[in-house]
């Protein structure tokens, strides 16, 4: 597929909880002040658990200066078209010109049902969208006595108005042929999401767009290509963020994607990507289309034009030039010798607790690695995951100690977007507390258990002399989930009416501990664990 050559965009999806609702807002700021260019919410209005998306929007959009704003993707069952119209159109001018429109044809229909939307067949869902586009881009200019037959919806004699600030993009979450067809034919964006449009199958989608914009007389290039990340493992991009870029890179060059949004809760997370993953991404996406132009830019200024959402397309050049082999994605990448260049994050110099649960000395060391050995870089993935995976529990360990330091502290609440709301109790914050620190706990167990049955008896049986740091890995593991237990029953005792000194120190004595147990643990595990990944793979 080519190069479409369009600017790189980056973004986040943030989740409008209402449970903590500054949560979002909070994290958009961040995106706005990192030098990301889109901050979208996913829009279900059917789950009371989640924000309005254009409430949330709204205030994203007043609370921020530059990033452009959007749902992904306005539920259009449950939304009605003109009301969609003026919804974008009006906090387009409110905004300065930073909306853009992401649409979807509906699923989950059982709950649009409930809320007493339609439930659409697939024919269905498809015509109603392609209806709905028409009914959007007409309202947009402004007019009087707008009519369009349709036979889910249609306009008679409606005003159109008012006109947005800018061309609004159309970015349509497809999946299914019809819906990639209309894609082709209608909007301004495909935007896929990597859990139902897994790498490998955007090339069949992004001929389906393409093959319907030709036939309905659109350039390809007047549909930019966008995609909703899923990191970690058996996601998209894979392994630590600072593998990202190349893999970024690949999608942009080889599929033409232009635009990346990530999920995420978490601000380091934010701030990484904005600083260290896009302008990467960029460089590499920027080198590698000077070297495959190689040539000025045509004298009658045919080089670029621009589709209806005032997105910048190449007409020449770039489109068809092949793709090197360094922006090939990992798994059919030609093998070449390399160092292996996975390294293991050190332990922490000092313990916070005055209790050890082991020996550190005692732990044995696998067999040393051979001084010969090459290890091409889709060997290296596994052990590049073992540590992002890792460093998500050490992000995650972060955010429940300061959780548990604010709420010790008589904090208001957890978290710095939490910390602006000045009307929560002491034991609100501790039960939110245990909400949290269920869901990481139960993260950490996952972990363990998928190494415990997976990933250990495939090392074991592929290299025996594994086999004593394996059994010390497991042990260890047994005693983490006792740690684990423990916090959670000093938690229990902290949130009793009459909890006091007692319960407070016991509280934080089982978090130091588990910090320590955790951070060694990790620390020994890729230590031992990296080379072998490398030179063994997992056996998923």
């Amino acid at each position: 597929m080519p190069d479409y050559g369009h600017d790189l965009l980056f973004g986040a999806v943030l989740v409008p909880s209402a449970e903590h609702a500054d949560d979002a807002v909070a994290l958009a700021r961040i995106a706005d002040r990192a030098g990301l260019d889109l901050v979208s919410v996913p829009d279900h209005p059917y789950r009371p658990e989640l924000l309005d998306a254009w409430m949330a929007l709204a205030v994203i959009a007043a609370s921020t200066t530059r990033v452009r704003v959007f749902p992904n993707v306005a539920n259009l069952p449950l939304r009605p078209p003109a009301v969609l119209a003026r919804t974008a159109a009006g906090l387009d001018l409110l905004s300065a010109g930073r909306v853009e429109l992401g649409l979807g044809a509906g699923s989950y229909w059982d709950a649009i049902a409930a809320d007493g939307g339609p439930r659409r067949s697939p024919g269905a869902a498809v015509r109603a969208t392609r209806e709905a586009i028409d009914v959007i881009r007409a309202l947009w200019r402004e007019g009087e006595g707008v009519r369009l037959p349709g036979e889910h919806y249609g306009l008679d004699g409606a005003t159109a108005g008012p006109a947005p600030a800018h061309p609004i993009g159309i970015w349509v979450g497809a999946v299914g042929p019809r819906m990639l067809e209309l894609t082709g034919a209608t909007a301004d964006g495909w935007l896929p999401s990597v859990p139902h449009v897994p790498p490998r199958r955007l090339a069949a989608g992004h001929r389906v767009v393409d093959e319907a914009a030709v036939a309905s007389g659109r350039a390809p290039f007047e549909v930019r290509r966008l995609y909703n990340l899923s990191p970690g493992p058996g996601g998209f991009p894979r392994g630590p963020l600072d593998a990202w870029p190349e893999q970024l890179a690949a999608l942009a060059l080889e599929h033409g994607t232009s635009g990346f949004l990530l999920p995420a809760h978490q601000p380091t997370l934010l701030q990484g990507f904005a600083a260290d993953v896009a302008p990467a991404t960029r460089e590499l996406v920027t080198a590698e289309r000077k070297r495959a132009t190689g040539a000025p830019r045509p004298a009658d200024g045919s080089g670029a034009a621009r589709g209806r959402n005032g997105v910048a397309g190449r007409r020449t050049g770039v489109a068809g030039a092949p793709v090197p082999a360094a922006f090939a994605p990992a798994r059919s990448r030609a093998a070449s010798p390399e160092e292996l260049t996975v390294r293991p994050t050190p332990a922490p110099k000092a313990w916070r607790s005055a209790e050890r649960l082991w020996d550190e000395s005692t732990r044995p060391a696998g067999p040393p690695a051979d001084p010969e050995r090459r290890y091409p870089r889709r060997e290296q993935e596994p052990a590049r995951n073992l540590v992002a995976a890792h460093d998500q529990l050490r992000a995650d360990l972060d955010r429940l100690r300061e959780v548990v330091r604010q709420v010790l502290a008589n904090a208001l609440a957890p978290g710095d977007a939490r910390a602006e709301i000045q009307r929560l109790s002491l034991r609100q914050n501790s039960w939110t507390l245990g909400a949290y620190c269920a869901s990481y706990c139960r993260i950490t167990t996952l972990h363990h258990t998928r190494e415990d049955e997976d990933l250990f008896p495939h090392l074991r049986r592929s290299d025996p002399r594994l086999g004593e740091v394996l059994d010390r890995l497991t042990e260890e593991h047994h005693v983490i989930q006792v740690l684990i237990e423990r916090v959670d029953r000093e938690l229990v005792a902290f949130v009793r009416e009459e909890a006091g000194e007692q319960e407070r120190d016991a509280l934080q004595a089982a978090m130091d501990l588990l910090t320590d147990a955790l951070l060694s643990h990790l620390a020994y595990e890729e230590r031992e664990l990296i080379e072998p990944m490398a030179r063994l793979g997992t056996g998923w």
